[in-house]
């Protein structure tokens, strides 16, 4: 039940975005628009930025970040939302989408690494890797959704994997 009011809420935040940018949308019309008292979005979510990051989780938890194919059907989700991306990636606040983002695939990138080489903990040089590789891949999904509306996601995908450190490559069987 949980489950399918956290998406409820979602789809009425997917759609209030349409007609307007995150940093003009307040917690009492997400409730108005969701059909919801206010008690229930703060049962599910902090605020109306967790719940932008638990919609973002709920696609990329169903990625697979090694695969190009996954990868790009995931960022062909994001295009056919393109409006509702574009502005969570407006939002400059403390709780930007980048920043969840960010920290959502570089605990991922670690957790297949740690996986891969059987530790517990990874050395210093391969978390610098995992971090830059996390944020030129956000980076640039980031420009994608907000500025290049032609180039298909299969090709930005194979570009991001192409420009994954050696030693990356290496760990992940690439």
């Amino acid at each position: 039940m949980a489950e399918r009011t956290k998406l409820w809420i979602a789809a009425a935040m997917k759609r209030l975005m349409v007609k307007k940018s995150l940093d003009k949308i307040r917690v009492t019309e997400i409730c108005r628009e969701a059909q919801i008292e206010r008690p229930t979005f703060y049962y599910h979510f902090q605020d109306k930025y967790e719940l932008i990051a638990w919609i973002f989780f709920q696609d990329a938890d169903m990625t697979d970040v090694l695969s190009v194919e996954s990868a790009a059907g995931s960022m062909n989700k994001m295009r056919q939302e393109m409006l509702f991306y574009r502005r969570a990636y407006e939002d400059s606040s403390q709780n930007a989408l980048w920043q969840y983002m960010l920290e959502c695939f570089d605990e991922r990138y670690s957790i297949l690494a740690k996986e891969k080489l059987g530790v517990e903990q990874l050395d210093t040089q391969t978390k610098y890797s995992i971090r830059l590789y996390c944020y030129g891949c956000v980076g640039m999904t980031r420009e994608w959704i907000m500025q290049d509306n032609i180039t298909p996601a299969e090709v930005i995908v194979q570009m991001m994997f192409a420009s994954m450190p050696e030693k990356l490559r290496q760990i992940y069987g690439l």
